[in-house]
């Protein structure tokens, strides 16, 4: 019994040699300093933040994209939401989470970057352990990513993350609000670098290159996110679930304060009622 005793706590001391080990391998100070809350600089709600709204956009569309854009603002500009589903509460996908909607944060392990957004909970997960391709993927709207940690100046800490992005994905998916469509087929491409700024390091960049059939080339924006100077900052809770669009055949609608349909636009139709019941006078 004495024996058997000894044997287990042999095993036991070897196992959290193991385990302490394991952590020990784990040196954050190889790794950028990306901890806190990060938040867009130059508009969230725009693809690139250093350009205009929409047409400001001037995204490479082929003619036919183009016009399903053109079609989508008119869309818009009559009270619907034209190619953007955000309404609905599906979510943004990618390549729209490097938007910085919400209040984001940026998580390093050994083996994955998670990238995390407050808002709708779009969460990113960022593979660095080296793995391949899977034969096959399950559409997604956030795609299944692959890193790689480099050290670009030699100086024995990684600096950048380099990060592909591919799906198949769900869709629709549109690049920002503004419905900036991208190509039914699914198969979009995002490519990353994601860094600090050397000269100010509460300052990340993320430059994103689009590969899209939407597209006549591939698109290239640089994000920038600032990270918040509170060491504690607060971190609010957004529910898609409580917004008050509801969408039935094609049409939007939103629920007034007491819970009664309206309409979005002027001269809007109402709903097909054909399977319910006339009312009663």
């Amino acid at each position: 019994m004495h024996e058997r005793s000894l044997l287990g706590s042999i095993a036991l001391a070897a196992a959290l040699l193991t385990t302490i080990a394991g952590a020990q391998a784990f040196d954050d100070a190889k790794y950028p300093n990306l901890k806190g809350q990060w938040r867009s600089i130059g508009g969230p709600m725009r693809f690139d933040g250093s350009k205009p709204w929409g047409p400001g956009q001037e995204a490479p569309l082929n003619a036919e994209y183009q016009a399903i854009f053109e079609t989508n603002l008119a869309d818009q500009a009559a009270g619907g939401q034209g190619y953007d589903r955000d309404f609905v509460c599906q979510s943004p996908g990618m390549p729209r989470i490097t938007n910085g909607y919400g209040q984001m944060e940026i998580v390093v392990t050994p083996d994955t970057t998670h990238v995390l957004i407050q808002h709708i909970h779009d969460n990113r997960r960022i593979f660095t352990d080296g793995r391949d391709w899977p034969e096959e993927l399950n559409p997604t709207f956030l795609g299944y990513s692959i890193g790689k940690w480099i050290d670009t100046d030699g100086d024995g800490r990684y600096d950048v993350l380099e990060v592909e992005t591919r799906g198949p994905f769900k869709g629709p998916r549109a690049f920002d609000g503004s419905g900036l469509p991208l190509h039914a087929d699914n198969g979009t491409v995002v490519k990353e670098r994601i860094y600090v700024d050397k000269a100010d390091p509460n300052v990340a960049h993320d430059e994103v290159t689009v590969i899209d059939s939407a597209l006549t080339r591939p698109w290239t924006v640089m994000k920038n996110y600032r990270r918040s100077p509170d060491p504690r900052p607060r971190w609010t809770e957004e529910n898609c679930s409580e917004n008050n669009h509801i969408e039935i055949g094609k049409e939007d609608y939103m629920l007034s304060f007491d819970g009664l349909l309206m309409p979005t636009r002027k001269d809007q139709p109402g709903p097909d009622l054909r399977h319910f019941n006339a009312s009663r006078k």
